[in-house]
């Protein structure tokens, strides 16, 4: 007989129970939803996630009960990632920030047995409870709450909860392939769409994330996610960070550049992870306050493309790393991350913080490519845009209870965006397939004109969007909005993309908003923009 290696099912109860075994005394630190700051441990959480498993298996929880939170980032939000999985049951994070009768439909799509909410969302949740027909329990997560309780009939109490189940509970061992969370699409057309990932696809995606050309998280370093554990499960920090036991900062509800600056230099953050929005506040408050941020290593930047300025004034003004990464819902997140190649040394300086500009190359376990209308496969040279397709390990293969669906073309997921791929296979976004703006035949990419706008001194936001033109059948306009106590000229902003782009491609016209309208995951809703000024040019 052959020899051949052991055998294990990839479950995220491993992850946890790692931790606790290897890294059991590394600190969590978490920020309260009610205030104040909270100190445990990874051997602390894991405890506290085995209690939960056991706790949940006896309320009588079928096998792959989904189990909602509506919550911010906190260590209790942490325990429930790992005990609801871990028992065989389903973690789905809702985002708060979806219209009300959203999350109605979304709790009643999955079918929630359990909702675990924030003391924050006790008004938003009793004003939908008698529509949520599918919900069996509601439990704050907190110790009891009389005034919680009044608005919440039957409201169960997290600290009351986990106190009844059992420390030495033992995890329940099943197939890689069952499901384990399940996050919703932020739905900008239609009703939000079900993703559901696997054990093994959540465990693969943590390896991924965790490799040095990647995400790099490491038992040496302070984690501070910012994006939220509602938003793709945190982008799969808390699985990666299980994984290697780093420490982690948990920034509760408060993501104001003030609350950041304060909990990196306090606790000695050495990668935070979030938006572009998130990092502008950021550093405005850094700047203001005269903090060096002095512990922060290096920030990965996703959900929207990160403008180049930003990454420049992190790296001349606080020595800061800035990794560009690219993904979605659909991917678990991880699609790309722009780390360079040794070849890369050899660049003057300017062309090697050039490269650092795009979405960069997948992973390991990630496929891309670039087709056109007719879904023939398209040059890797950098500038030949088409749509781009993935494939791979933990790419969804098909939507969450979605009957006659057929979302592959042969075997790839169209992701909506419009991209190029170099030679090396560095991906850039251009422009989501319905944003790009086609003026007179050619191409012009919103994001492009974006990056270099937002450059300005005297911008906070800006975007740019396509309207109707009579000659050119679309122009591009940009929406800008000035900083406080700033009033720049519709002049002296175009003039500012002079030398940077194509005289051709540069807007037609500046309109001035207060403030951006976004979506729930921080995307500027553009088809707001263009209904709002969609005849600026022809009017």
């Amino acid at each position: 007989m052959l020899g051949q290696m052991m055998t294990a099912p990839l479950l995220i109860s491993s992850l946890i129970d790692h931790a606790a075994t290897y890294h059991g005394g590394t600190p969590i630190v978490s920020v309260n939803t009610t205030g104040g700051v909270e100190n445990t441990t990874w051997g602390q959480v894991a405890t506290n996630a085995r209690r939960l498993g056991s706790a949940l298996t006896r309320l009588g929880l079928e096998p792959q009960a989904r189990c909602a939170t509506i919550a911010w980032n906190n260590r209790r939000h942490l325990e429930i990632y790992f005990g609801t999985s871990g028992a065989g049951f389903v973690c789905h994070t809702i985002n708060p920030r979806l219209f009300p009768e959203q999350l109605v439909y979304i709790i009643n799509h999955a079918e929630d047995r359990v909702l675990f909410i924030d003391e924050t969302f006790v008004p938003l949740v009793a004003s939908l409870a008698d529509q949520l027909t599918e919900l069996k329990h509601i439990v704050l997560m907190g110790p009891r709450n009389e005034a919680a309780a009044e608005k919440l009939p039957g409201l169960k109490f997290y600290d009351e909860l986990i106190a009844e189940g059992d420390p030495a509970f033992e995890w329940p061992t099943f197939d890689e392939n069952t499901a384990s969370s399940l996050c919703y699409t932020s739905g900008t057309t239609g009703n939000p769409k079900g993703v559901l990932y696997s054990h093994r696809s959540t465990v693969l995606h943590s390896f991924a994330g965790n490799t040095a050309d990647s995400l790099a998280i490491t038992a040496r370093d302070v984690v501070l996610p910012v994006v939220p554990m509602f938003h793709v499960n945190a982008w799969g920090v808390p699985y990666c960070a299980a994984m290697v036991g780093a420490q982690m900062v948990m920034p509760g509800p408060n993501l104001d550049g003030e609350s950041l600056v304060k909990l990196i230099d306090d606790y000695g953050v050495t990668i935070a992870l979030g938006v572009p929005t998130i990092w502008l506040g950021l550093l405005g408050h850094a700047k203001a306050a005269g903090s060096k941020l002095a512990s922060l290593e290096r920030t990965v930047v996703g959900g929207s493309a990160c403008p180049p300025s930003m990454i420049t004034q992190f790296r001349e003004e606080y020595g800061v790393d800035t990794i560009h990464a690219w993904g979605m819902s659909e991917m678990s997140p991880l699609g790309s991350v722009n780390m360079p190649l040794a070849k890369h040394r050899a660049l003057p300086v300017e062309e090697q913080h050039k490269v650092r500009e795009s979405q960069g190359r997948p992973p390991f376990g990630v496929e891309l490519k670039i087709v056109d209308d007719e879904g023939n496969d398209l040059p890797w040279d950098g500038k030949t845009q088409g749509d781009l397709l993935v494939r791979g390990h933990w790419v969804l293969d098909a939507y969450f209870r979605m009957d006659d669906q057929d979302i592959l073309q042969d075997g790839w997921f169209a992701t909506g965006d419009v991209a190029t791929l170099d030679p090396d296979g560095f991906m850039t976004i251009r422009d989501r397939s319905k944003d790009i703006i086609k003026s007179g035949g050619e191409w012009i990419s919103s994001v492009e004109l974006e990056n270099i706008a937002i450059a300005h001194p005297a911008l906070q936001d800006a975007a740019v969007v396509g309207v109707a033109h009579p000659k050119w059948d679309e122009r591009p306009i940009l929406v800008a909005v000035p900083h406080e106590g700033q009033s720049p000229s519709a002049e002296e902003l175009l003039a500012f993309f002079d030398g940077k782009i194509a005289s051709w491609q540069v807007p037609d016209k500046v309109v001035f908003k207060d403030v951006l309208p976004r979506n729930a995951t921080g995307k500027v809703l553009k088809r707001n923009l263009r209904d709002e000024f969609g005849d600026v040019l022809t009017g």
